[in-house]
């Protein structure tokens, strides 16, 4: 399936081109190919991630070429323009009632789905866990064997068109209740406990050597990350910031899962 791109471009900057039955066709085979991972919101080029924009534009122009439609699974309702995922069975993947996957959404061989919604183009890549009432927002790319763990929001991202998705490498572990959003970056092997909230703004503060060292919207690979504060003053005080801390790393040399129980167990 080949996409023409440059009609995409064209029917952005032209509305009245989604009246045109190839400019459709484009956008729904679009939507079809980030369904099965075939093309991907952003991803990985020479250690860089790359935004793939066309496909952001694709994404927002299937919702203005679709109209609102009622949908049933069993005796529930819905009324949307996104119809949901199907045939997990061929795909690999385990889902539990109550998950929900749009269409236009990838997920994996083995992923498995607890309670749980993933949004159009969203990546979860294979042997992933989205534990119960974990959200992975639009265009949201998430690594192999990663963790999210029970109540954790993954922001999702379409506008601005060639804004950063959030990304989430591979191996990490999202701990309950984490908050990543912004477009922030957890790099590959990264831990972080319950409660922990990355935005592009958060500080990052790495508290182990003898200085501290502070990022922001990315925390490096195999970093232990931990919720945190400062003292910052302001007109009428001085008031604690939530940051996060990074209080450790987590050893590449053992296994991931020891590591991860001996990283937690330790901080």
């Amino acid at each position: 399936m080949l996409v023409n791109t440059d009609l995409i471009e064209k029917a952005w900057q032209d509305r009245s081109l989604l009246q045109e039955r190839e400019v459709v066709n484009d956008i729904n085979d679009t939507i079809s190919l980030l369904n099965r991972g075939e093309v991907r919101v952003a991803e990985k080029i020479d250690n860089d991630w790359q935004v793939n924009d066309w496909v952001q534009k694709a994404i927002i122009l299937y919702f203005a070429i679709n109209k609102v439609k009622e949908m049933h699974s069993g005796d529930i309702e819905y009324a949307d323009k996104v119809p949901l995922k199907r045939d997990y069975l061929q795909w690999g993947v385990r889902v539990v009632p109550g998950a929900i996957a749009r269409f236009g959404s990838y997920l994996g061989k083995n992923v498995i789905l607890m309670p749980s919604f993933v949004n159009i183009g969203a990546y979860v890549d294979e042997g992933t866990m989205v534990d119960t009432w974990a959200t992975v927002g639009s265009a949201a790319q998430i690594g192999k064997n990663v963790h999210l763990a029970g109540g954790v929001g993954i922001g999702g991202v379409l506008e601005p068109v060639g804004a950063k998705p959030v990304i989430v490498e591979d191996n990490c572990f999202i701990g309950s209740r984490c908050i990543v959003v912004e477009g922030a970056r957890i790099c590959e092997g990264a831990v972080l406990g319950a409660g922990v909230t990355i935005t592009s703004s958060t500080k990052i503060i790495d508290v182990t050597g003898d200085k501290e060292v502070v990022y922001q919207g990315i925390v490096p690979k195999n970093s232990v990350v931990v919720p945190g504060s400062y003292v910052k003053h302001f007109p009428s005080g001085d008031y604690n910031v939530n940051c996060a801390l990074i209080i450790g790393q987590r050893k590449e040399s053992t296994d991931k899962k020891t590591s991860l129980n001996d990283a937690l167990r330790l901080f």
